[in-house]
């Protein structure tokens, strides 16, 4: 049975990556850091009692700022495959929190990737490697953008992942490791963060439709991005490992939509006019814009047989129709406590 480890397990990306590790009949191990509130909702449906017997899925607690707790968990887990998803990937955060991003982004796969030498030179075991990449890395580069394409990061958390993407490359050249770069372009799905702008629209969309929200406060509409559906983009990191030699893959749908558009699709299929509820707060502009990312995949299309599945239209409806029922609840929930709560205010009266 293979063993892989996932950095990130918890965000988006790591949670449909460990469910297709399992389905593929991996044992899967995670780092997740500690946290003073539950911060596993996305994989808590994994998660049963490691003492059973046929239990496959594993945590442990690390942070990519600490390579002596790195290095433990290489030894405990001794992993096939590994995965580094791990990060601080909000890119306004990044232009407040410059220095952490560096660390956790740049020097936290160096970090990494040191404990991996190390552990592949002591015991003598073979670990393919992956590093998660940006389209963000491209910046301002002319579109479309492929493996060929000058990075010209125009952000804290792009600059550190372009110097994650060349200590990778670094260390496949100079020590002979097996190491991929995903490059993924924009990858959206109903789990992604509520602070990431398409998450950000549909949610809003559903809250509005349901009387809980007014008001929607958005940044560059005319901002064009690379969406594709996250379940599509974590395969190919998969498949990446599985060929016979390691090399670099830009991961992209081949078409580009604006902020705009997206918005106007989400609000669309719930019957509302996005203008009456949206306005522009200068407060989400970042100091360098990146206008238009659009990516060409020829090569993982060709090297490796994939390509996405789900359309973009069809990916704002599945985290709409999602972002609506979870508004319905909420809904519900008001409701029920506005009932419980008259009796008690008219008992004061």
């Amino acid at each position: 049975m293979k063993r892989a480890l996932i950095t990130g397990v918890t965000g988006q990306d790591g949670s449909y990556l460990a469910e297709l590790l399992l389905s593929k009949g991996y044992e899967v191990h995670g780092i997740i850091r500690r946290s003073s509130v539950f911060n596993t909702s996305r994989i808590d449906h994994l998660y049963r009692d490691p003492h059973e017997p046929d239990t496959r899925f594993f945590l442990h607690y690390g942070d990519l700022t600490d390579g002596t707790g790195l290095r433990r968990i290489l030894e405990k887990v001794q992993p096939d495959e590994i995965y580094n998803l791990g990060a601080q990937s909000h890119v306004k955060v990044s232009f407040e929190q410059p220095e952490y991003t560096a660390d956790v982004v740049a020097t936290g796969t160096l970090r990494l990737l040191e404990a991996v030498r190390d552990y592949v030179r002591a015991w003598g075991r073979p670990v393919r490697f992956y590093q998660a990449g940006s389209s963000e890395m491209f910046g301002a580069a002319p579109p479309p953008q492929n493996e060929k394409t000058p990075f010209y990061p125009r952000s804290p958390y792009a600059a550190s992942k372009v110097a994650a993407y060349w200590y990778a490359v670094n260390y496949r050249e100079a020590y002979g490791l097996f190491i991929v770069n995903g490059i993924l372009f924009n990858h959206e799905s109903e789990r992604r963060g509520e602070t990431f702008v398409t998450r950000k629209i549909t949610r809003a969309a559903g809250r509005i439709k349901m009387g809980l929200q007014k008001k929607l406060y958005l940044g560059n509409l005319e901002a064009k991005r690379d969406w594709g559906y996250a379940p599509d983009y974590v395969e190919a990191m998969w498949l990446m490992l599985q060929q016979p030699e390691p090399d670099d893959y830009v991961l992209a749908t081949g078409e580009a939509h604006s902020v705009r558009e997206f918005l106007e699709e989400a609000f669309g299929l719930l019957g509302l006019d996005p203008y009456a509820h949206v306005e522009i707060d200068p407060r989400y502009f970042r100091p360098t814009e990146v206008d238009f990312l659009l990516g060409d995949a020829s090569k993982a299309r060709e090297k490796l047989g994939w390509q996405p599945r789900v359309t973009f239209k069809e990916l704002v409806r599945r985290m709409v129709e999602h972002d609506l029922e979870l508004a319905k609840q909420e809904r519900t929930l008001v409701d029920a406590g506005h009932r419980i709560a008259l009796p008690g205010v008219m008992d004061r009266g």
